[in-house]
């Protein structure tokens, strides 16, 4: 299948959007529901108005693409020990003050859109490098959801799979048809408290609740979660409790969750790195309340990176980094005792590789 978008003005045509009079538009792609005049742009900037009709104006354009560990995304569940080839664009629909990929997550000039790609170069280029698919990341996907259909739809026609790392802001009008093809995802959950949201991130806490109940519950998407710990934020007792029951109860308890490690960075230059000790914590409080699959990041332990059979209690998977080791599964099951482990892990890890490629 050969896909071919007519552009108007160099721009795609939007998906997910309504006129709304005197040639304000609104867009419902996520739950901002920005209301859109002439000439202007949503709040994730890539989404703009131009005489009463609403584009895409990242269609087909990239800050570059990279061939990285599935377990940078982080994916531990997810063909562990495989490559994927990952490209984002710029903008979000997030406003963290945190925000680790600031330098393309903030910008607003089409100026840092180096590379243009059709969906057939991408999942060209995937092949060539013997990747297990295609990672939409490093921005946030949802704002060019246009562009990850038509890659995604490719993609999984030849045989490829597709990776959504998400902060799941998401409205329930337009998930359904963007996640269509979508095989695995990452959701960032920021925190566990609708305070946090709306300061830190000018969003808000439910609708990412919504996403990942409907993932879980609706879906055949492979899902992890990842939270980034930051102190003084989200690292209380009660947050990190509250947070794990939502997962263990609301979700499934063997969702793994990735709890990863602050350091200072966009506007909170003044906050100080996550200790060690805050992730071993969370973690130990994760597993308390019944969470099976628990994992550490951002950090250089051992600690948190090994995957352990929950019915016998021995290690199945073995991580140095991005070294990935599987010498205790046979196909998807543990072979001591035989247990189904959660997760698809049907190849075989490929060494030895780079943390990543820039293509």
């Amino acid at each position: 299948m050969k896909i071919v978008k007519q552009k108007e003005n160099g721009y795609c045509p939007a998906r997910w959007w309504r006129p709304l009079g005197n040639g304000k538009v609104e867009c419902y792609l996520c739950p901002r529901y920005c209301r859109i005049p002439v000439g202007s742009h949503g709040f994730c900037v890539v989404r703009e108005n131009h005489g009463g009709k609403l584009y895409s104006t990242v269609y087909e354009r990239t800050t570059g693409l990279a061939v990285d560990p599935i377990e940078k995304k982080p994916l531990y569940h997810f063909y562990p020990g495989t490559q994927i080839l990952s490209f984002g664009t710029i903008g979000c629909n997030l406003g963290c003050k945190f925000c680790q990929n600031w330098h393309i997550s903030k910008v607003r000039h089409q100026v840092y859109l180096t590379h243009e790609c059709t969906a057939e170069s991408i999942v060209w280029k995937a092949r060539e490098h013997n990747c297990i698919g295609i990672a939409y990341t490093y921005n946030e996907p949802t704002i060019f959801g246009e562009w990850v259909m038509d890659v995604a739809r490719l993609a999984r026609e030849r045989g490829l799979k597709n990776v959504l790392v998400t902060n799941g802001y998401v409205s329930p009008n337009a998930r359904r048809e963007l996640y269509r093809d979508i095989d695995a995802v990452n959701v960032d959950l920021k925190a566990f408290t609708e305070a946090f949201y709306r300061k830190l991130t000018l969003s808000r806490l439910d609708p990412v609740l919504d996403t990942l109940r409907w993932l879980v519950h609706e879906t055949d998407v492979w899902v992890e979660i990842t939270t980034l710990i930051i102190p003084g934020k989200n690292d209380s007792e009660r947050e990190l409790d509250g947070l794990t029951k939502f997962v263990a109860r609301e979700l499934n308890p063997d969702v793994p969750v990735h709890f990863t490690a602050f350091h200072p960075d966009f506007k909170m230059l003044d906050h100080l790195p996550t200790p060690v000790e805050t992730l071993f914590r969370a973690r130990d409080i994760a597993r308390r309340n019944g969470l099976n699959y628990v994992y550490t990041g951002n950090i250089f332990t051992s600690v948190g990176q090994k995957t352990v059979c929950r019915h016998c209690g021995k290690m199945v998977i073995h991580r140095n980094i991005y070294y990935v080791q599987k010498p205790n599964m046979k196909g998807n099951c543990c072979s001591f005792c035989g247990y189904r482990i959660p997760g698809h892990f049907g190849r075989e890890p490929v060494h030895p590789r780079k943390q990543s490629i820039i293509l």
